[in-house]
């Protein structure tokens, strides 16, 4: 795929998200059954293995705990992609997925039947470029004509293409390799890329013989933020409105949990990722997690009846993405603010 390129059509993705998507949810047979049966008590939740409230509700089964009767579901992703192609072969209720990826996925005349309705996380430290010490380049305009490989239509591709246009580099002066977190460093390893913008906890392992050139931090502070959302399907919010309330409570317990209880976040993530503790709590500390209150706030994703900066962000990466060629037209704000579940918000945290 190149970059200039517009992607695969709506058709294209659905086609693939057949193949990829029944290996995915491998082991879900019975919540897909219920689905077919008609039945509303199960929930498929697509996660990352990635530092965020996601794994300390999933370590912790509190999502089981508040929803006994429902049969839950958790599904590993490997990127935005992946988790758009999902939602498409409609094999997926809850998950998470970046700020770029989304707007994607609300983009065009057949935009993806999901919400926006969490904010897990804002990019911080934690989503990179990094150059291969062996390049001797230590700042991104170096990088004209070497190879960068990143997950492409993820929040690191986004955020790549900011850092290169911040540095006066257009996507064509490079060459861009589409690869996913593991593909990656292996492509490293080999020395066949210069350069990788990724995320935890791959990134951590490029960055031992690798020099780190920006952040998503740094970038977002620029005034290109990147977050990780939580989306929920149009036909669970249709179907089982309730069991977004319950969710919803259950990240927002997460996110207590991890500014009043560090050491036992620390050790749901280490056990969650099969990682040592002090790795896990290196990694936690490169996020930036909000508090409940500032989730639902007017900075950022807002209450019912009232969005919040979250629009203009979502609308913003979209309006980039299109200008980079990335997707064929910008949605508007108003799409955008379509895609907004806030549905009981503030309300139904307390």
């Amino acid at each position: 795929m190149s970059p200039a390129s517009h992607g695969p059509s709506r058709r294209l993705l659905l086609a693939g998200a057949l193949a990829a998507v029944s290996a995915a949810v491998t082991g879900c047979s019975s919540g897909s059954e219920a689905s077919a049966s008609g039945g509303s008590k199960r929930l498929r939740i697509g996660y990352f293995a990635f530092p965020s409230g996601d794994l300390l509700v999933k370590h912790r089964k509190l999502l089981e705990k508040a929803l006994p009767e429902h049969e839950i579901t958790w599904i590993k992703f490997d990127s935005g992609a992946g988790v758009n192609q999902a939602f498409l072969g409609k094999s997926l209720d809850i998950a998470a997925l970046g700020s770029s990826p989304f707007a994607r996925g609300v983009s065009g005349s057949s935009p993806i039947p999901y919400k926006v309705a969490w904010i897990l996380d804002v990019a911080g430290e934690n989503e990179a470029l990094v150059a291969r010490k062996a390049t001797g380049i230590t700042e991104v305009a170096g990088l004209k004509g070497k190879k960068i490989a990143t997950p492409f239509a993820s929040t690191s591709h986004y955020s790549l293409l900011a850092a290169l246009e911040t540095a006066g580099l257009e996507p064509s002066d490079v060459e861009l390799i589409d690869l996913q977190p593991q593909p990656i460093l292996a492509a490293w390893e080999r020395g066949d890329i210069d350069a990788a913008y990724v995320w935890l906890p791959t990134l951590d392992e490029l960055r031992g013989t690798g020099t780190q050139l920006t952040s998503s931090k740094r970038i977002g502070a620029a005034g290109k933020p990147t977050l990780d959302l939580a989306v929920v399907s149009d036909d669970l919010i249709a179907r089982d409105p309730a069991a977004i309330d319950a969710w919803r409570k259950a990240e927002a317990e997460a996110l207590r949990l991890i500014k009043s209880d560090l050491k036992g976040s620390v050790k749901a993530v280490a056990a969650e990722l099969g990682i040592p503790e002090k790795d896990a709590e290196a990694q936690l500390s490169q996020g930036v997690f909000l508090t409940p209150e500032q989730v639902v706030s007017a900075d950022w994703l807002g209450t019912d009846g009232s969005p919040g900066k979250l629009l203009t962000y979502v609308t913003d990466t979209g309006a980039f993405l299109a200008d980079q060629k990335q997707i064929p037209a910008a949605p508007s704000e108003d799409v955008v603010r379509k895609a907004f579940y806030l549905k009981g918000l503030p309300d139904v945290l307390k």
